[in-house]
């Protein structure tokens, strides 16, 4: 893992929110990790990639690793409020984003609901309609416990939060989000206006038909479906095994398009 030029919070809509910034370049492209994880767990393998070519800022969200919690709900669209707040108060007018799993959710309601802050959006293995996750996801979803939680993801938001009961509530704040998915519209995403990278994998938790439809109703997309499963194209830790070509491929299509 590269080593960030800087790190450190911001008050945020009444949360501590945590930030790290890394490499150089006049649009920074904000990563904005998946849900359990934390800014390691989810791009600790690709940030020295793309920060190779561009300054990287990477945030966590409310309740996950070194960001504290608010006495309310997670949701996407606070989220959303929360990372384009953090970036005001940086003082970036406009950026590039790149969510993942959730976290392109997030991304999501970033370009469709705070537009002036946004250059380019890429959004990978992500859902804007609860009908876009995999047959069966939900089965036994409702009954699950922190013993579920993989395991990687665990001992990643320890390594960085060793408070228990923060990782128990983060468990179960991510858990009553899915349970309680809010969607967003078709028109939502018709109205999304900036260049968008859509990309899935073939075996992902995301229905790459959906992925397809989400390319037809955004107008200025591109749509990429990789060979491979949830996390994988970009070394998430729960895919230990995955070479490290693959992630720079990943991180050149994410390159080209950015430089287009």
């Amino acid at each position: 893992m590269e080593t960030y030029k800087k790190a450190g919070h911001e008050k945020v809509n009444g949360i501590n929110m945590y930030y790290e910034s890394y490499g150089e370049g006049e649009i920074p492209l904000v990563l904005i990790h998946g849900g359990g994880s934390t800014i390691q767990s989810t791009f600790g393998k690709f940030i020295p990639l793309l920060a190779k070519s561009y300054r990287v800022i990477a945030v966590e969200l409310q309740a996950h690793g070194r960001t504290s919690d608010r006495d309310q709900a997670e949701s996407f669209e606070q989220d959303a409020k929360d990372v384009t707040t953090l970036l005001n108060q940086l003082k970036i007018t406009k950026a590039n984003f790149l969510g993942f799993s959730n976290g392109g959710t997030t991304t999501l309601h970033i370009a469709a609901q705070h537009p002036a802050v946004v250059n380019k959006i890429i959004v990978i293995s992500a859902n804007y309609q609860r009908e876009g996750l995999i047959d069966g996801f939900y089965n036994g979803f409702g009954d699950a416990t922190i013993d579920h939680m993989p395991e990687p993801l665990k001992t990643a938001f320890l390594a960085v939060n060793p408070d228990q009961n923060a990782l128990q509530t983060m468990f179960e704040k991510d858990k009553q989000r899915m349970l309680d998915f809010v969607d967003l519209s078709d028109e939502d995403l018709r109205g999304i206006t900036s260049d968008t990278l859509l990309m899935v994998a073939d075996k992902d938790v995301i229905k790459p038909e959906h992925v397809v439809k989400m390319s037809r109703l955004i107008a200025n997309t591109q749509l990429v479906i990789l060979p491979g499963v949830h996390g994988a194209m970009i070394g998430e830790n729960l895919n230990p095994d995955i070479s490290d070509k693959t992630i720079e491929i990943t991180a050149h299509l994410v390159e080209t398009f950015l430089n287009q």
